[in-house]
């Protein structure tokens, strides 16, 4: 552990919401909405992404994420 504080930390306030996203505004990948499944990355997994990709668009990230 680092003895010298962050100076990025903002301490004890909340993240501004600017600084908030989901992720679903930008692109994302196959991976990207494995991982954010909570699911291990693999053959299986990714095929199941691209399903739901293909499927469902943006959509298919933004019921996974807040």
């Amino acid at each position: 552990m680092n003895a010298e504080p962050d100076k990025t930390s903002q301490g004890d306030f909340p993240t501004p919401d600017r600084l908030l996203h989901s992720g679903s505004e930008g692109e994302f990948t196959a991976e990207d909405l494995v991982l954010a499944s909570g699911r291990d990355v693999s053959p299986k997994t990714l095929a199941w992404a691209e399903r739901r990709m293909a499927e469902k668009g943006r959509a298919s990230m933004d019921e996974l994420l807040p």
